[in-house]
């Protein structure tokens, strides 16, 4: 591919496609001379599909104009293409949460997204693939943000669309403290390393990026670049009354707290208890569940227009 004549390929999730704002952009962009095709999506898996065709049209940008989850499926179609042939990815923010975008300081405003896209240096990052078994199947995705498992994908998962847009973030915030009283608990096996822990869970996050869930920090330490997950578990309580150090223990998120378990790993396995049913996942805003998977690090895999002092890039690590 060659940069320095460059190629945009815009693909918009179809509930935005008649975004006003992003129209005005686009037709901004062409009339100062970028090349942008723009293709927008009908159905689940068109996004995928049609990032992974962006390299038989010489596109050497594939901006992703929607949610996370519009990300997350660009992201798997890109990870199709051969890694000396895979485009760079960009980001307009159309969605409710946009948790990528908002945690490494892109704009969030259309003409201003669409504006930074055309001009930011792309940065390489790590991508996380899970494998896992469903339907006697082998099941591959990607991911670039976060995966959150139990109660954190159950909130994701049932908050009302209607909620999430009156609410923005918040709403998510708001089912998490109503769900917080009626919970279940997830219990299963981990393995990372050369360590192996059977637990009962509240909620697992498994972290390349830091946010999920509407603005909900659960990988503080995070970076996209450093070949590591960052993984959070929280245990489960049995009253109310533990509640207050659990939440302190979020705050502060220790190495192993009563609670609260934050550490990195380059890979890490989930085999839920026999006989429980499957738990619940949140791959990037995608609902999905497994009885066991496995979340490994991809070092350096997909080029990300950035900007020059994202906080999640580890050359701009001031600690």
């Amino acid at each position: 591919m060659n940069d320095s004549q460059p190629h945009f390929l815009l693909i918009i999730n179809g509930k935005s496609a008649g975004n006003p704002a992003l129209r005005e952009a686009v037709e901004e962009q062409r009339e100062a001379g970028m090349p942008i095709t723009v293709r927008s999506t009908w159905e689940g898996g068109d996004a995928a599909l049609f990032a992974e065709q962006a390299c038989d049209m010489g596109i050497t940008h594939v901006i992703a104009c929607g949610g996370d989850g519009t990300v997350n499926e660009v992201v798997n179609g890109l990870m199709r293409v051969a890694h000396d042939k895979r485009p760079a990815l960009g980001v307009v923010p159309l969605g409710s949460a946009n948790d990528f975008a908002t945690s490494t300081g892109l704009p969030l405003e259309p003409g201003p997204a669409l504006a930074a896209a055309m001009t930011l240096s792309a940065y390489p990052v790590d991508v996380v693939r899970v494998t896992a078994e469903a339907n006697n199947k082998n099941v591959v995705k990607y991911y670039v943000n976060m995966t959150t498992g139990g109660f954190g994908a159950e909130i994701t998962s049932s908050t009302p669309k209607t909620l999430k847009r009156l609410l923005g973030g918040g709403a998510y915030s708001l089912m998490g403290a109503l769900k917080a009283w009626r919970h279940r608990s997830y219990r299963g096996t981990l393995h990372w390393g050369d360590k192996e822990q059977d637990i009962s869970l509240l909620l697992l996050a498994l972290g390349n990026g830091r946010q999920s869930g509407g603005g909900q920090v659960l990988a503080p330490r995070a970076k996209l670049d450093d070949g590591r997950l960052d993984v959070l578990l929280v245990k489960d309580f049995s009253s109310v009354t533990e509640l207050p150090t659990l939440i302190s223990e979020l705050q502060s998120f220790p190495s192993d707290g009563q609670y609260v378990r934050y550490f990195t790993a380059t890979e890490l396995t989930v085999t839920t208890q026999k006989d429980d049913p499957a738990w619940p996942l949140t791959l990037d805003g995608e609902m999905c569940q497994y009885d066991r998977f496995c979340a490994e690090v991809v070092p350096l895999a997909l080029r990300i227009l950035l900007p020059e002092g994202c906080p999640l890039l580890s050359a701009n690590d001031r600690h």
